[in-house]
Formats: structure tokens, sequence, C-alpha cells
């Protein structure tokens, strides 16, 4: 069992599932002891209901690093079983990556990874965090440091079907950008979805040390885009883990990922967070606890590469009047 005795801020123990960054959030927003009691759930092994419901997704959101150290959170998709785990502390993805994915060639043993099940018809995930230990055949083996759950709050609903992968020769080039274009800008103000990666790199956070991909969600018009490059996202009521808060407090790099559940296309988009805490920028976001602002640095878009069509969304119990 993993010892989630209390540590004192900026003090990691190498039991905590939480490092001084996540400590620090948890600290400001007033749940430490809460947190702290939650996260006894944190494991470092999967659960069998867990590694089941890997194997029967048709895709996994997966977080890594380029070699310039910023974090992307991308697609990797595959026939159910392209997810597998020989045991519960060690898991393989093979499948598809999908052309224009900004960590093609970016894995290698010893490369830390997140990765993000979710079910979106049924509104089931669960995550897991680890290293790379191998990568045979352009399949990921991962060791696992962490292995949890999350709920079903803010995930809109929604089934794919599988269509195949297009056969479109402009799929190979991503257009890359340093601001967010028209197209862009229009995606993320009708977006309901997105998943983000983040990471916390110190050698002492022990087995909190690593990238983390997550989920967030909310009614279309929840992104907020002030100009060309800069964004903003409410920050809802979660888990009180804050992984992502807290290693955007330590590392503000950022990697987001939107689907276009219309068109099949991708959009990468690598930013600089900043974390809003207070004051009346909260009033312009119903419900919103904190608020994280983006700065843009980089934008890819590969169009059309999505390989299933999907039916409209069931929105999310939170959302519904």
């Amino acid at each position: 069992m993993i010892d989630t005795t209390i540590v004192e801020l900026n003090s990691p123990h190498r039991d905590s599932p939480f490092h001084a960054g996540e400590r620090e959030a948890q600290a400001r927003a007033g749940f430490t002891g809460s947190a702290d009691s939650a996260g006894r759930s944190i494991r470092d092994y999967m659960p069998d209901q867990h590694r089941l419901f890997y194997a029967q997704l048709p895709f996994m959101i997966v977080g890594g690093a380029d070699h310039a150290g910023q974090p992307w959170a991308t697609i990797r998709i595959g026939q159910p079983g392209f997810v597998s785990s020989p045991d519960s502390r060690t898991l393989r993805i093979a499948g598809t990556t999908l052309p224009g994915d900004p960590l093609a060639g970016a894995w290698h043993p010893g490369a830390l990874f997140g990765g993000l099940g979710i079910e979106l018809p049924t509104r089931r995930r669960n995550r897991i965090n680890g290293i790379v230990t191998a990568t045979d055949d352009a399949t990921l083996t991962v060791s696992v440091s962490q292995s949890f759950g999350n709920c079903a709050k803010y995930i809109q609903a929604r089934t794919p079907e599988w269509t195949g992968f297009p056969a479109r020769a402009d799929t190979s080039v991503p257009l890359t950008h340093s601001t967010l274009s028209d197209e862009d800008r229009a995606l993320l103000a009708r977006a309901d979805t997105l998943f983000i990666a983040s990471m916390h790199d110190a050698p002492d956070a022990g087995a909190a040390r690593g990238v983390d991909v997550s989920h967030r969600g909310g009614m279309p018009g929840f992104v907020h885009v002030e100009d060309a490059r800069t964004f903003a996202i409410p920050d809802y009521a979660g888990n009180r883990f804050l992984n992502t808060i807290g290693n955007l407090v330590t590392s503000p790099r950022a990697g987001l990922l939107f689907l276009d559940f219309q068109t099949g296309d991708v959009l990468y988009v690598a930013a600089d967070a900043e974390i809003v805490w207070g004051g009346s920028v909260l009033n312009e976001f119903e419900g919103a606890q904190r608020v994280i602002r983006f700065r843009v640095r980089e934008t890819r878009r590969s169009a059309g590469v999505l390989p299933f069509c999907w039916t409209a969304p069931e929105y999310a119990r939170q959302f519904r009047a």
C-alpha cells in the first residue's frame, strides 16, 4: 500500500503519490487533507478491471515529451486489443500513430509516459503514468509507476464508428504555425472536449515524477479564445489531486490535443500555462474554481486523419439545464 503520510510542502517523500508542485497546489486550494486521503487510491499496479478496460478500447490518449522537453498529448488508434497488459505492472501500446504526431520518433527506453484510457460512450476513464522500457516494432512497453481511476464528470458521451484510415495524400504533412489560425480558433470555440499533457521531471519526485495526460470537458464555448496567441479554460471541481495544475505550477509547458469530431482533423497545441487562482476572470467561467490561461508557442494541424465518424454528443449531466 502506498504511504500517504502528510509531508512538508516542497519536501517530497519518496512514498508520497504527489510531488512538490501537486502538494503546493493542493495546499493553496485547501485540499491537502482530502487529497492525502484519496491518494491511497493511486497504485503502482493496474487492477484487473483497468487491464480489461484498456484492452477493449479503440484509441488511447498518450502523453510524452519531445527531444526539446516539450510535452504533447497525442492519440494512438487500433482495433480493440492493441493495448494489452502481460502483468499488472506492465502496459503495452501498439496501434497506429497518426500522420503528423509530434511524438513520432521521440519514444525511447527511459522516456516518461502518461496514458489516459477513455471510453466516451460510457464516460469511463482510467489513467496510468510510467516509464517506457522498450519500443519494439513501434509498440511501447511501459512500466507502471502510478495507476488510478477518474470519475465520469464533464465527459461528453459520443460513440465512434470505425471508418478506416483515410487514403489522402495531404495527411502526411501537418500544418505548423506559431499562432492559432482562423480555422484553429473556430475549432477551439466550438470544442466540448480536449486533452492536456503536462509533466514534472524533478529526479527527487519518486513515483510522482513523470508525464500526465488528462481530459477536460465543457459546453461549446468553455474554451475562451482571447486572440491568436491566447486562450483560457476553466478548471472545475475534480478529484482534488490537482495533477495537471500541480505539474503546471512547477513546469508551465503544456501540450493540448483537440479532436475535430466533425472533420476528422487533429490539432496539437504547445503552450505556456498560467494558473489564475482568483479575481474577476473566474466570473467569466461559470463553476470554475481556477482558470488556466495558455499562451501559444506552436500549433500543428493534421487534416482528416481520424478513422472514425462520431454520433452527436450527449452532454454530461453537470452541463444540463
